[in-house]
């Protein structure tokens, strides 16, 4: 076992220095160079992503996070809040927060099931459906833009590799 050392540590809040026991890379780095670390380039990767989507999705009144439910609610029928928050990796009160700002706009609706009253359907309402076209080629034309250096083809590989890094 080594000594503690300090060593970069990249999360999803800050860059901070803390002692750590081991550090593990799947490749040695000869520099201190952030962008030569996987972590950091998937890190601000999404951040960038995740900030030109916004600010397409501003004028709509919604965000990133509030995209990703209406586009699972888009593609189902019928849904409970646990099946959206299950499909995008949230947990329920997160989900619950979600929706109840999505309510309040007129976004959703969300009704007892008729067949287990435990449990609560979401649905999009008619401006739900109209936000939810206008935020897919919001979202289509920034994400675009995000990838307007690389080629189709690499979009692709991008695409199917990281699906890959995600599912396994």
């Amino acid at each position: 076992m080594r000594p503690f050392t300090k060593s970069l540590i990249v999360s999803s809040t800050d860059d901070q220095t803390k002692p750590r026991m081991d550090v593990v890379s799947t490749e040695p780095s000869t520099t201190a160079d952030p962008h030569e670390v996987l972590g950091y380039l998937l890190k601000h990767a999404a951040l960038k992503l995740t900030a030109l989507t916004d600010t397409a999705l501003e004028p709509l009144g919604i965000d990133s996070k509030d995209f990703g439910a209406l586009r699972v609610l888009a593609h189902r029928e019928v849904a409970s809040q646990l099946q959206v928050a299950q499909t995008l990796g949230i947990d329920r009160t997160t989900m619950v927060a979600l929706l109840d700002v999505l309510e309040r706009k007129g976004i959703i609706t969300r009704r007892p099931d008729p067949a287990d009253r435990r449990r609560n359907v979401v649905e999009l309402t008619e401006q739900g459906l109209q936000t939810y076209d206008a935020a897919q080629v919001a979202h289509e034309k920034a994400e675009s833009a995000f990838l307007t250096g690389i080629s189709p083809s690499a979009t692709g590989q991008l695409r199917r590799t990281l699906r890959t890094l995600v599912e396994n």
